[in-house]
């Protein structure tokens, strides 16, 4: 499977965007209503300059203490973003997501988002995939005896 068909798939495949001046208490009430693991920061070009997920929150507040509330998404986004394009693999998905130990994955084509793909929706389509396989195999047996 690649990621365009995984996008299909999807229900909802808006992504939620912020920018890198809102501040980090706005961002999680963002997060916790659209219940969701991250935003994506974006310039005024519309280009990708980060990512702030739930877990940079929470370094953040490691770090910060209760001072984190007041500092700008800029202050804990990921700035070096992995993407991905839409036909790119499930494999090449899974390996860059457990390698790099990331949950979400911008798609890009032609240097415009167009989609996210979580960990999510990976375990989702291997699960899929798998009981396609078991499927066909017990028909095959059954078709054998």
């Amino acid at each position: 499977m690649i990621v365009k068909a995984i996008l299909k798939q999807k229900a909802n495949n808006d992504v939620e965007t912020t920018f890198a001046e809102m501040p980090v208490s706005e961002a999680a009430k963002a997060l916790h209503h659209r219940r969701i693991g991250a935003l994506v920061v974006m310039d005024p070009q519309q280009g990708i300059v980060g990512i702030l997920s739930e877990r940079d929150i929470v370094r953040g507040m490691a770090l910060h203490g209760a001072k984190a509330e007041d500092l700008k998404v800029r202050d804990l986004m990921t700035s070096a973003v992995l993407v991905c394009g839409p036909d790119d693999s499930l494999d090449t998905l899974m390996s860059i997501m457990t390698n790099k130990r990331v949950r979400h994955l911008p798609v890009v084509e032609e240097g415009e988002l167009i989609g996210i793909i979580t960990i999510g929706d990976v375990v989702k389509s291997r699960l899929e995939e798998a009981t396609m396989q078991v499927d066909s195999l017990r028909d095959y047996v059954m078709a054998a005896r």
